[in-house]
């Protein structure tokens, strides 16, 4: 009987495959493991550039508009008060409003955060730029400044707010984001170093004082004085203008870089 049990055993191991026999004898093979979606040090700095613009427009304002109206606009102290309170009041107003409009946008080719910083960075730069234009009709400044400076503050709200939001589409690795968030905090407080170093570099340059000669006659000292102070108001002027446009560009280069560089992902 063992003899014929061996037989029996060996004809039906000689029936099955061999692959089958093999298969059963090998070990078994772990699945690969998914690669890590890795960010470059290229790739975090495009998207760490885009917080530059927030910062060194915000610090430009915050510290030079106020003198701006009050010494190169020569508005009213009630008036850029009044500019002022309510420019940081409508910024407290689209900040909640632009998140509730971006989370219902769909997505798009250029994904759901993109498009409000492509098209909202044109206006930006426009209505930044006229806060620092001196116009001509003195009766309507309140008005004009009032309304750039309203529509800057909700157009770099349409910028700022998406990108806030980008950095959970740029990765599905907790700790990319968080480098990237890290490189991202410090691009953004080197902005706020640029912008209130470029702007007041470039208007302390043209801020001259008004020196009396006191040889002269008084009639002609104060003709002198008034030439001399029309003149140093137009430089500065013209060095505030100067100073807004050397922002701007920072703002559209470092926009450009964001979108060029940083893809946004389901």
């Amino acid at each position: 009987m063992a003899k014929g049990e061996g037989a029996e055993s060996g004809s039906a191991a000689g029936l099955l495959p061999t692959s089958i026999l093999q298969s059963t004898e090998r070990p078994a093979q772990k699945e690969p493991k998914k690669k890590k979606q890795q960010l470059s040090v290229c790739n975090k700095l495009c998207y760490a550039l885009g917080g530059a613009p927030y910062q060194v427009t915000g610090c430009a304002l915050g510290f030079f508009l106020q003198i701006y109206l009050l010494d190169v606009a020569q508005v009213g102290p009630f008036s850029a008060s009044i500019i002022l309170f309510v420019g940081r009041a409508w910024d407290a107003i689209t900040d909640p409003l632009v998140g509730l409009c971006i989370s219902k946008s769909p997505w798009t080719c250029l994904g759901r955060l993109m498009p409000w910083i492509i098209f909202s960075t044109p206006l930006a730069v426009i209505a930044y730029f006229l806060i620092w234009f001196v116009p001509d009709f003195p009766h309507g400044q309140t008005y004009w400044y009032l309304l750039f400076y309203c529509l800057f503050e909700t157009m770099v709200t349409c910028f700022h707010v998406p990108y806030s939001a980008l950095t959970m589409f740029i990765s599905t690795e907790q700790t990319e984001r968080d480098s990237a968030t890290a490189y991202r905090m410090t691009v953004e407080v080197l902005g706020t170093v640029l912008g209130t170093a470029i702007q007041g570099q470039i208007v302390g340059q043209a801020d001259t004082p008004c020196f009396q000669d006191l040889n002269s006659s008084t009639v002609a000292s104060q003709s002198a004085n008034h030439t001399h102070g029309t003149t140093s108001h137009r430089e500065t002027q013209k060095a505030y203008l100067l100073a807004a446009g050397v922002i701007v560009c920072i703002y559209i280069i470092c926009a450009v870089i964001l979108i060029l560089g940083v893809r946004e992902q389901r």
